[in-house]
Order: structure tokens, then C-alpha cells, then sequence
């Protein structure tokens, strides 16, 4: 007989959650993060490589960010995908030093973060929904193949609801939370 693995759709639903949390760490609220540029690919040795494989990011203060360049004949590349990256950064490069100020949001690029904001989360509520989907078909094909009855397909298709819920909140309460933090002035 066998058994219904809820764990395993636990863990695929915190997955997106852990996901939607890393983003939201990247999105830019006028404070420096070294998280901010974790999205940043640099055309590298003739491919895409992360920013953090080619460079030292560190906060020296709160609105500037410093990417200390391994490479001296990369340093040109880093800015360039800094300066493309779509996060409205200019930065400038002192030797194998790249400095990015972070300046102060507008109350335009404000609003536009937030609506990012909330396009990260329907993401992820849309990868919570298909991991739900997946467990629901898994049960109705184990009632219909006898690993289970019907009253155990039932039970546990409530149990998945109800796991869905709980992270279709969490995924609103970190949503508004961020968008709180990109609205305050």
C-alpha cells in the first residue's frame, strides 16, 4: 500500500517561498544589499557567469556598494551588466574597484518596484497552485489505481488545501511586507 508523501509537497511549497524571498531580497528599497545585485550576470570568458563568481561584493556604507573585480580585464564587463541589469544603477569603476552608489527612489521607481513586487508573488502563488494540481492528480490516480480509498483520497486532498492556504498567506504576508518597505519614505 502506498502512502501519500504530504512532505514532499511541504517542501516544493517552501521552495517557492524560499525563492520569492530571494528575490524580493534583490529588489532595490534605497538601502545598499549585496543581495541587490544577485541577479546580475556578467558576459564572462565567453559565458554568463553570476556577478558574486567573478567579484567580491561587499556594503562599505548604506548607499554605496563596491565590487572589488578578480580580474582586472573584466572590470569593464561588471559595469556594463551592472549598468544593464535593469536595476537603474550607474556605477563607476576605479581600477579593479567598481563603486555603485545607490541613489535615492523616486516616488515613480517606487510604485514600478512594487508592481515587480507583486509580479514575483503571483509567481510564486502560480508554482504553489501547480505543486497543489501535482498532488491532487497524484491522489485521484492513487484512489483510481486502489493504493488508497476514498475517504484517505479525501483526508489527504484536505490536507493539501490547507497546506496550499498556509503558503498562499505567507506568501501574501511577505509580499505586503516588502511592499511596505519600498513605499515608506
Amino acid at each position: 500500500m502506498a502512502s501519500f508523501d504530504l512532505a514532499d509537497l511541504r517542501r516544493r511549497m517552501q521552495g517557492a517561498l524560499e525563492v520569492l524571498k530571494r528575490e524580493y531580497g534583490g529588489l532595490r528599497t534605497g538601502r545598499a544589499s549585496t543581495s541587490l545585485l544577485d541577479p546580475i550576470q556578467v558576459d564572462a570568458y565567453g559565458s554568463q557567469m553570476p556577478l558574486n563568481q567573478v567579484a567580491t561584493v561587499s556594503v562599505p556604507e548604506a548607499r554605496l556598494i563596491t565590487v572589488q573585480v578578480w580580474d582586472k580585464s573584466m572590470t569593464k564587463a561588471v559595469e556594463t551588466a551592472i549598468r544593464d541589469g535593469g536595476l537603474g544603477l550607474n556605477p563607476m569603476s576605479d581600477g579593479q574597484l567598481v563603486r555603485v552608489p545607490i541613489p535615492e527612489l523616486t516616488e515613480e521607481r517606487r510604485k514600478e518596484l512594487a508592481k515587480v513586487a507583486h509580479k514575483y508573488a503571483e509567481e510564486a502563488r502560480i508554482a504553489v497552485r501547480n505543486v497543489r494540481r501535482d498532488g491532487m492528480d497524484n491522489l485521484k490516480r492513487m484512489e483510481k489505481d486502489g493504493e488508497i480509498s476514498e475517504d484517505e483520497h479525501r483526508q489527504n486532498a484536505d490536507e493539501v488545501q490547507t497546506l496550499t492556504d498556509a503558503m498562499i498567506k505567507s506568501i501574501g504576508e511577505a509580499m505586503e511586507h516588502k511592499e511596505q518597505e519600498i513605499l515608506q519614505v
